[in-house]
């Protein structure tokens, strides 16, 4: 039997190139602001709009192919290796069906945007700028097949240096698609959305390289070769991805809601609201690695039918993330002057964004509790209960909360972030409880 101290160093283990590998999402995500930061505030607050609107479809997508790890740690910890090809061709069939629907439906929403009162230079920036990221969901959705596969095997390190190096190529990119450099021409945020694009046909080809190249997965046969439809097998991992895609899709689509709820007081504020989202989306991604880490770990206990370890892993894993985001929450208190200007020179957008770090210091921990909660909850394979549970913290509670105290008692764009706040404390509390009681009775697979 596993020590706590064993399953801590186990969990940080297969956490850690996750967490980098998230952090490279963030960090592109963070070098596309800095870039349209010195734009303007237009360009960025367009850039909070459009990115909003694109995770809040894609994110549907991601929840989809995060049900590929723990079926997989599942079948390695029963040790079903007859299964292996079969789960993986059926994953890349969901995937890429759910990828092509969910490109489709981004470029209808996007003219969503210019009904959404928000200031008209704002909203011509984030349609092109939405669009053009729409596109990329095919690659994104097809490197997740090969990612949340491997990842199963606790294999978790290609995905990390892969998202490593796309980073250096949207860097480079939008230095020149942003700006106009080498002779092309001066695209703006559009540039930032080509830029993009651009990295994640990268770290698709990179991956599917990898794994074609690999001597493991060649013995198992893991190709797109005499692909067949498996119902019952698709049935599953929708079972468990749509409600998982459903999860983080309320997330984040109140935090959208909340762009534009906030985008009602001013393009200052909404841009100060775009880079307290960001600074927290890094630390927040962070949680998913782990997140992502235990429900392997569990779902490898849950195949051994191992409920103790079961319930170790799981309790290990938030006790990581109270602990991380308690450090992260007093880092945000401490320069919460320094890291807006690390985005806009501009002292009125800076203030505001110091203000919104405040709270941000003080939902960290719920942050991070229900981030990973979800997470070994998938692990377990019970993901129908958490789905209402995300929609109510965030629906019935965060959003309303957070209008009543921006609006009605004028507190302004803080108001929105004590609203969200009070969302996270009820996911997390919910979420933790539900763990707590599930682990305890057998599981059933």
């Amino acid at each position: 039997m596993l020590s706590i101290k064993d399953h801590i160093k186990q969990t940080i283990s297969l956490a850690l190139p996750v967490v980098i590998g998230q952090l490279g999402y963030i960090i592109m995500g963070v070098v596309d602001s800095v870039y349209v930061g010195r734009i303007g505030a237009a360009p960025l607050a367009a850039s909070a709009l459009g990115n909003g609107l694109f995770f809040l479809i894609l994110v549907v997508g991601l929840g989809v192919s995060y049900a590929i790890s723990p079926i997989v740690a599942i079948l390695v910890g029963g040790g079903k290796t007859s299964e292996y090809r079969n789960i993986f061709h059926q994953s890349f069939i969901v995937n890429l069906v759910i990828g092509f629907i969910l490109m489709v439906l981004t470029f209808l929403f996007s003219g969503i945007l210019y009904h959404l009162g928000q200031p008209i230079e704002v909203t011509q920036y984030a349609v092109s700028y939405t669009r053009i990221l729409g596109i990329s969901i095919i690659p994104v959705m097809v490197f997740q097949t090969y990612k949340q596969f491997i990842e199963g095997f606790s294999i978790m390190k290609p995905a990390m240096y892969i998202t490593l190096f796309a980073n250096i190529i949207n860097a480079l990119m939008g230095l020149v698609m942003i700006y106009g450099n080498l002779g092309m021409p001066r695209l703006e945020l559009s540039g930032a959305g080509i830029a993009t694009f651009s990295s994640r046909i990268f770290m698709m080809i990179a991956m599917i390289v990898y794994v074609v190249k690999n001597e493991k997965f060649r013995a198992f046969e893991i190709n797109l070769k005499n692909m067949k439809l498996d119902f019952k097998q698709m049935k599953k991992l929708l079972s468990l991805g749509l409600p998982s895609g459903m999860q983080y899709f309320f997330e984040v689509g109140a935090f959208t809601a909340a762009a534009v709820i906030v985008g009602w007081l001013g393009t200052y504020q909404l841009a100060a609201h775009q880079i307290a989202l960001n600074l927290a989306s890094i630390t927040y991604m962070t949680m998913v690695g782990i997140s992502s880490a235990a429900a392997i770990r569990v779902g490898n206990f849950v195949g051994k039918k191992d409920i103790m370890g079961t319930r170790k892993a799981g309790f290990v894993a938030l006790g990581l993330a109270f602990s991380i985001m308690s450090v992260c929450g007093v880092c945000f208190v401490l320069l919460k002057n320094v890291l807006p200007a690390l985005y806009i020179d501009d002292s009125a957008v800076i203030k505001i964004t110091a203000d919104l770090l405040l709270i941000v210091a003080f939902f960290e921990i719920f942050d991070g509790t229900q981030a990973v909660a979800l997470g070994v909850l998938r692990g377990i394979t019970d993901v129908k209960l958490p789905t209402i549970i995300t929609f109510v913290a965030y629906w019935v509670v965060a959003l309303p909360l957070g209008y009543l105290l921006g609006f009605p008692l004028g507190f302004g764009v803080q108001g929105v972030w004590i609203g969200l706040s009070v969302g996270l404390i009820v996911s997390a509390t919910m979420l933790t409880l539900r763990f707590i009681l599930r682990s305890k009775i057998k599981i059933a697979v």
